[in-house]
């Protein structure tokens, strides 16, 4: 996947745009977590894998590695070594 004229990257309707003083890993970060909130992504459930992000979004693995490090940080995902990144359960 490249860019649109634009600069702009889609994926389900999300977008990523090249253009926007955000960096790209904040903006995949914010719809990792949107979808974490919203529940496309279930708790215990596997988040897509690096490899699955570069090619939906068409960042760099570093991008994609760094975005999922935010929610980690933030709680939102775990790692389970040897199996990947999982969202992490709910805290009711």
């Amino acid at each position: 996947m490249y860019p649109d004229d634009h600069g702009y990257l889609a994926f389900g309707g999300v977008t990523i745009d090249r253009n926007f003083d955000e960096p790209v890993y904040q903006q995949l970060a914010s719809i990792l977590r949107e979808q974490i909130r919203s529940g496309q992504l279930e708790p215990r459930r596997p988040i897509p894998s690096v490899r699955t992000l570069v090619e939906r979004y068409g960042v760099a693995r570093a991008t994609a590695t760094k975005a999922i490090a935010i929610l980690a940080d933030e709680g939102l995902v775990r790692v389970v070594k040897g199996r990947g990144w999982f969202v992490a359960p709910r805290e009711d």
